[in-house]
This record gives structure tokens, C-alpha cells and sequence, in this order.
């Protein structure tokens, strides 16, 4: 067995069960112990699993309250690039995430809109404002405020925006937009496939991280707002994929 083939069978047995031990890889994969902790070592450096006593767990998302602490200069520019996207009388669809709430607060103001968000904290910014507000139902995930899962997705199937704004937990060096919770990946692409404009506002931050599960392609979205430089092989790539890039 390669070793990404391995990589990805302890991948698989970790979104499974929840977690792995050394032992039963190990024996699962038929190699030895030591292998089997390079693997995991390697695992976590790319940022896809979290090490725990004897053997590994998913990798879980960063809390609302660390996420707001992080990078939040670049984060304000970025909204503001963002929020000069939107008119009065749009239908806008802000995503989860710490950048989308410095949207929130920049958008609150203009005539008209309507705002949908499945983030908790973006509701109650935006409750006593002159916005018209709607809040995706579903499960909470707590440590981050955001709402996922079967009932989400059942009530965003309808629905259509004029511009969506997302967030991104990870974004690989193939420029694959990564999340490491599995239920959050339905939804996200069914509100993207919803909207006439879809923007990923992401700091350079998310870059060069993996998470478990893809969600998109960068080039799945018409603009990309960020502060990340990217390389003239990959600006390439996003221009021809019809990506327009706004740097801040």
C-alpha cells in the first residue's frame, strides 16, 4: 500500500469511528507502530487530524472567539471590499464565519436588503437593524454559532440570492476549499449553487491547510476577496476557470 493510500484509509477510519489507536492501525494496515505514528505525525502537521493518548481524533473547528481575535485587520478589509458589492434591495446570503459578521455590520445600513445567515452571532448583529433578517434553521454547532445539517439544507433548497458571501476553513495547495465538519459541505454547496454571485472572503490565513472534507473548488466561485498572494500559475488557472480575484 502507497503511503497517501494509507493516509487516506486512516482518514476514512478516523471520520468513521470518530477516532483511531496506533494498535489497531497498526494491525488494521499491516504495518508497523512506528509507521504508524509518522503517519499521524505527518497527518497533523497538514492540518487534517488532531493527536490525542495513543492515537488520533477529527480535527475540530476553531471557535467563534478565537476566529474573531485572528487576523482582524486583514479580515476588515476584506469585508469592506465585499460589502461594496451589494446594492439596495439585494437578497444576501452571509455564511458562517468571523469575516461574513464584519460584512454584517458593514451591509446594515443599505435600503432594502434582505439577509439570510445560518451564524447566530451575525442574527443578533443584525437583529436590531433596519435589515429584513431571516436565520437558517437547524442544528447548532456551539463552539462556533453556525447552523447545519438535514432541516438546514431542507430550508435553503428554496431559496435564491442575488449575492452569497462564504467563508473557508481551510483551503488546500490544489485550491480546494476544505471544512473539517462533513455536514457543513451539503449545505454550503447548495447555497452556492443558489446564489448569482457567489464571493469567498478568506485571509491568507486559510492557505495552505487541509481539512477532511472538500467542499468546492476555488474556482467554483465568481470572486475570490482576499489578501493571500498567489502564484502566477494559479492566478493563471483561477482567470481561465473565469475566477475574478480582488485583492485587499
Amino acid at each position: 500500500m502507497f503511503i497517501s493510500e494509507r493516509h487516506k484509509k486512516i482518514i476514512e477510519m478516523i471520520q468513521e469511528n470518530g477516532s483511531v489507536q496506533v494498535e489497531n492501525l497498526s494491525s488494521e494496515l499491516g504495518v508497523s507502530l512506528m509507521t504508524i505514528r509518522r503517519d499521524l505525525k505527518k497527518l497533523k502537521e497538514e492540518g487534517v487530524i488532531e493527536r490525542c493518548y495513543g492515537g488520533a481524533v477529527i480535527k475540530q473547528e476553531v471557535t467563534y472567539a478565537d476566529k474573531q481575535i485572528s487576523n482582524k485587520e486583514s479580515k476588515e478589509r476584506i469585508a469592506s471590499k465585499c460589502a461594496e458589492q451589494v446594492k439596495a434591495d439585494n437578497v444576501v446570503f452571509l455564511d458562517a464565519g468571523t469575516t461574513t459578521y464584519e460584512i454584517a455590520g458593514m451591509i446594515s445600513s443599505i435600503p432594502g436588503i434582505l439577509v439570510v445567515t445560518n451564524d447566530l452571532e451575525i442574527a443578533q448583529l443584525l437583529k436590531n437593524s433596519e435589515v429584513e433578517l431571516i436565520v437558517c434553521g437547524g442544528t447548532v454547532q456551539k463552539s462556533t454559532g453556525s447552523m447545519y445539517g438535514y432541516y438546514s439544507t431542507q430550508m435553503m433548497e428554496s431559496f435564491q440570492f442575488d449575492i452569497g458571501f462564504f467563508g473557508a476553513a481551510s483551503i488546500d495547495g490544489n485550491m480546494q476549499v476544505l471544512t473539517p465538519t462533513i455536514e457543513k459541505v451539503f449545505l454550503k454547496r447548495l447555497l452556492m449553487k443558489n446564489c448569482k454571485q457567489s464571493y469567498l472572503a478568506v485571509d491568507n490565513s486559510k492557505f495552505n491547510k487541509k481539512a477532511m472534507n472538500k467542499v468546492s473548488d476555488l474556482s467554483d466561485y465568481n470572486v475570490v476577496v482576499t489578501d493571500h498572494k498567489f502564484s502566477e500559475n494559479e492566478l493563471a488557472r483561477l482567470v481561465k476557470a473565469g475566477v475574478e480575484i480582488i485583492s485587499v
